[in-house]
Order: C-alpha cells, then structure tokens, then sequence
C-alpha cells in the first residue's frame, strides 16, 4: 500500500508549508538572527535519523542500533572542533537557549551571580532576564553600553564585576553591531574567579571564517547557534576544553534533555562541513560589506544608527528622532515586502512591545545573492516606507520594486512556484 503525501493526508499543513516558501520567496528578509539554509541542510534534517532514539553519545548508548547515527555525531563534533579550533564540542543542544542552560547548570549553583548584557541594551533574554530561567535561578546584574559611544562600556563592565563579584559573566548579543573584546572580558573575569562564557550565537559564521576574533582560547565555554549566520539547522552547539567536556555533556544529557534530535545532528555535521569550504569564507566577507554598506546609505539619509554604524552583519536603528516607533517600522516595512523587527535601544523609553528601534541583518540578503548595488537601493527603499509610514501609494510602489529585486535573485528555485 502506498503511503499518502503529505498534500493528500494534510493539506492544511501542506498549504500553510507552500505559504512560507512563498513568503520567503517573495519578501526580503532583513532580520538579523535569520537566513535561509542550504539544499544539502534542508535534505538532511528531513532524513529518516528522526526514527532514532539516541540518548547518550556515540560508543555509549542507552539503545541498540546506533552505529549509523553515531557516525553522524562524531562527524558533526569533529568538524565543528576543526571550524573554530576548538578541543570539545556538543552538538546536541536543540537550541541556543538549552545550550546556555547546560553550561549554567553544569558549573554554577541555582542562587548564584551571573552577569550579562542588558537586554534593552542588545543583550539576550537567556542571560539574565528575569522573564528567563537565567533570571529565575539565578541572581542576574548588568553591564550596558556607553551613552555617548554606544559601545559596551568595558569600564562599567569592571566596575559591575568587582562590586558583585559574579560566578559567570556572559559576552554576546542579539543586537549589539560592533566587536566584543573577548580578551578584555577574560581578564576582568580572571580578576574576580568568575567563569566566562561567550554566547556568539549571532556572530559564529564570522567568528568561523576568521572575521570576527574567536572566543575559542579566551571564553571557558563558548554557546552558538547553528542557524543565523553559520546557515545550518536550527539547533545549539557548546565549544569548551577537553577538560571541562565529560561535566559539560552530562548537564546536556541527561541534564537538560533527553534524546537527540539526530537528522537535526544530520544537518549541523553538513552545516559545519559547508562552513569549512573557502566560498563560506567568501560570503561572510560579503556579508560584512553589504552590512557595511547598509550602514552608511542608512545614516546618508539621515538616520541615527547606535553605535554610529556596524562591525558585523547588523546594524540597529534608533528611531526617536523620526518620530515612528518601531513596531510602527516593522509594520510599514512588512506591508511593503521588507521583513525587519522592532528592537529596544538602549536607554529605550518604550516598552518591549513597541520599542524605539529597528534591528536590520544581511546574512539573509547576502545568501540571495544580493551585493552593494542592490543593497543601496534597498536602503532607498526602507527610507521612503519610514518617511511615510502610513502611504499605501509607497508601500505599493515599493512592494513592486521588492518583487523585481527577489524574481532576480531567486531561492529554493528547484522547489519551483508554491501551488
């Protein structure tokens, strides 16, 4: 007997798949934490792996039958230590936010300090919020940025870590656009016994292509997406010492999950093996300058970028000036065909709903294709859907001018015109 398709037995979830890959067909997706993943990945993660219970690592199962899924695990452990040098690596977390809580529960105690970014400044929820398990079991204070620079305040970052004297102190961000000085941050957690973990889930594709410093020598541990600019799966990854690595993979397993998501693994082993060829290398080179780009045609049409303009594949937009809020943008940009997302500044005075900013990435733009000339003209096209937020006459007429820039640099082609 033949098996339906997913379009005879469920045509609800078929269709509302074909609606996806129909948006993101036809809309530029300027968001920073996405991109679009490979053929090869795409295939991988929808393998029959997803069959497999796999509790345990490879050579130390809890079930028989793994010699086929263990040989995927050690692929992706290993390629992942030769992407970024690193001694040890987990790749079983199911996201970034697991992979953080492991290393937390591994080495420090619920009650204990731990210091992070604040969130209104660009840090991440998973690094102290109090809406976060990092702010429910543990006692969360904050560095931030300077007011004048817009840059991490490596003055008050001491100032924070004396007088409070953290367990861990966490670099990394989800809106911040310039460098983080990993050797600073070491040295100040040196200096008060804290342990340093660096969650470079934004940054791992630079970070692997050399161009962005590597944590990997600095940080104890180190937390990662696989996704956003490293264009895998979406899924976590831990990098730490060989040392630290038996206690780190038990508070993965049988810590803070239970059996892997092994087509995922799948897709990060062939997620790591693109990122090591030299054409990965070559696109985040074009996705620094299209970022790079975008920053200086922003701020050319009069916008106030924090920061003053960007290091890495973002850039985030303060908004107050133009009196539009940024839900506000997000929304006028969308209707247009541009996918952005409202993001707090910092000293933000509106709440996190509505917020002050808009968070603009080029990884997305850049897998398309997308270079300088057409990154200009996109920049054109942001400035006059916020100039008149509320013009259908705009939105309209630059909805049309988004279709014409995706129908030349087309994705997923092979999976043809959605039905």
């Amino acid at each position: 007997m033949t098996e339906p398709t997913l379009k005879e037995m469920d045509p609800e979830v078929y269709g509302a798949i074909q609606a996806e890959l129909k948006r993101e067909q036809q809309s530029l997706v300027m968001i920073a934490s996405e991109n679009y993943a490979s053929r090869a990945v795409i295939e991988a993660q929808a393998n029959v792996m997803t069959n497999k219970y796999a509790e345990g690592y490879p050579g130390a199962r809890y079930y028989g039958g793994c010699e086929f899924v263990d040989k995927v695990e050690r692929l992706a452990r290993s390629r992942a230590n030769r992407l970024f040098d690193s001694e040890h690596a987990n790749v079983q977390p199911h996201s970034g936010s697991q992979a953080n809580m492991a290393v937390y529960l591994s080495f420090i105690e619920a009650g204990d300090t731990i210091m992070g970014m604040d969130l209104s400044h660009g840090g991440h929820l998973t690094h102290g919020s109090p809406v976060s398990f990092s702010g429910k079991l543990y006692k969360p204070v904050f560095y931030g940025l300077n007011p004048e620079t817009g840059r991490i305040d490596y003055d008050q970052v001491r100032h924070v870590a004396r007088k409070s004297r953290p367990k861990m102190i966490i670099a990394g961000a989800s809106a911040y656009p310039r460098r983080i000085d990993f050797s600073l941050f070491k040295e100040i957690a040196r200096e008060v016994d804290a342990y340093f973990m660096v969650d470079m889930a934004h940054i791992a594709g630079l970070v692997a292509t050399r161009l962005h410093p590597s944590p990997v020598g600095q940080a104890d541990f180190i937390t990662s997406t696989t996704h956003k600019t490293l264009r895998g799966p979406r899924g976590g990854l831990i990098l730490c010492s060989e040392e630290n690595g038996a206690k780190l993979d038990k508070s993965v397993f049988p810590g803070t999950q239970g059996g892997p998501l092994m087509h995922i693994v799948a897709a990060k082993a062939v997620a790591f093996e693109e990122a090591l060829r030299p054409d990965f290398a070559a696109y985040q080179k074009q996705v620094l300058l299209n970022a790079h780009v975008l920053a200086e045609e922003l701020m050319g049409h009069g916008y106030n970028l924090v920061s003053g303009g960007t290091d890495n594949h973002l850039i985030l937009i303060d908004l107050t000036e133009k009196r539009i809020t940024g839900l506000q943008a997000e929304q006028a940009l969308g209707a247009a065909g541009i996918v952005a997302n409202k993001n707090a500044v910092p000293f933000d005075k509106k709440g996190p709903k509505i917020t002050s900013g808009l968070r603009l990435g080029t990884p997305a733009l850049t897998t398309r294709g997308i270079k300088e000339k057409e990154i200009r003209q996109i920049a054109g096209l942001i400035n006059q859907i916020l100039s008149a937020p509320e013009s259908e006459v705009f939105s309209e007429r630059v909805g049309g001018m988004v279709s014409e820039i995706c129908e030349a640099f087309p994705i997923y082609p092979y999976l043809g015109a959605p039905d």
